[in-house]
């Protein structure tokens, strides 16, 4: 194992709100992938909780805490990746929770592809018991990080695992601010530069799915008040929302299939469970985007940023 002091090859950023638990879950599953001996940073950059994570910080060699005052996680990890050492930098969020091979599978790839500019990483649900997954679980397992999709069709990683050459970040400038979604915006404008995307299935990581539905359902206002201020006054794309709106409704019809097809869940029941909850889900967000283009009002759906202030 290298020394903690050695030149670090890659510099992994974690944003932090509230979530000591979490962020030591996350801290030490990084400090176990020191096994492979490879030197690496981690920069823990607090965004204004309640109580510093200094004590769950000194808890591991090599991990640097800052603070950032403007909020929401873009402003984090811009803060991050100013103060950052390696010419690679890796996003990971405090709830995130790295596997076997994740480092070594990032570092792999960038110094053997230099054609590759970022990589999105996966990211899988955390079951509390795998053998009889909660409702939420199995809808999430499908639907909350579609990381292949995001790469492949959408051009952005989601920003819960993700890696980028220190250059090319710089070169399209910082993550947006809290009236952003700071991952789509910017994979946005790193692939319209030309920079190239790609999916990395072996950078692998788990995150705890949500607790309630009521929790589910704020993650999406944030989602859906975003979506809405892109349409502005404009009546033809108003017309087209609520076209939008309509086909949200009934969409889960289409998606039986799809959820009898994935490889993220087995057996009937928690296939099932999935249907359930997305229909569940789909029909409050249709609720939502016609409430949206009733009164029009963002504001308190933008008011937080992560899953406690949502």
């Amino acid at each position: 194992m290298p020394p903690i002091h050695a030149p670090p090859q890659l510099s992994v950023v974690i944003p932090h709100l509230n979530e000591p638990e979490n962020l030591l879950q996350c801290l030490a599953a990084l400090d176990a992938q020191r096994e492979e001996g490879i030197p690496f940073e981690i920069i823990v950059v607090d965004n204004g909780s309640v109580e510093k994570p200094v004590a769950v910080c000194s808890q591991f060699e090599g991990v640097r805490l800052e603070n950032e005052s403007i909020p929401g996680p873009g402003p984090a990890r811009n803060r991050g990746a100013e103060v950052a050492q390696a010419e690679l930098l890796a996003f990971v969020d405090a709830d995130c929770i790295v596997q076997p091979g994740w480092l070594r599978a990032i570092i792999d790839l960038m110094n053997n592809a230099p054609d590759v500019d970022l990589i999105a990483g996966d990211i899988e649900i955390l079951m509390i018991d795998p053998d009889r997954p909660t409702a939420i679980e199995a809808y999430e397992s499908i639907y909350s990080y579609r990381v292949r999709l995001y790469a492949q069709r959408h051009g952005f990683a989601a920003t819960g695992n993700m890696a980028v050459r220190k250059r090319v970040f710089h070169a399209v400038g910082p993550f947006g601010g809290i009236s952003t979604m700071e991952d789509t915006d910017w994979g946005a404008r790193a692939t319209s530069q030309g920079y190239r995307l790609l999916y990395l299935s072996g950078a692998r990581v788990v995150t705890p799915s949500c607790k309630s539905f009521g929790e589910l359902a704020r993650r999406w206002d944030r989602h859906v008040a975003h979506e809405f201020q892109k349409i502005g006054t404009d009546r033809l794309a108003q017309f087209r929302w609520l076209i939008t709106c309509a086909i949200m409704a009934v969409s889960p019809l289409g998606e039986a299939l799809i959820i009898l097809r994935s490889d993220r869940l087995s057996g009937p029941r928690t296939r099932w469970l999935a249907l359930k909850c997305l229909t569940r889900v789909r029909l409050y967000r249709a609720i939502l985007m016609f409430r949206l283009a009733i009164h029009g009002n963002t504001a308190v759906l933008l008011a937080g940023w992560n899953r406690q202030n949502l």
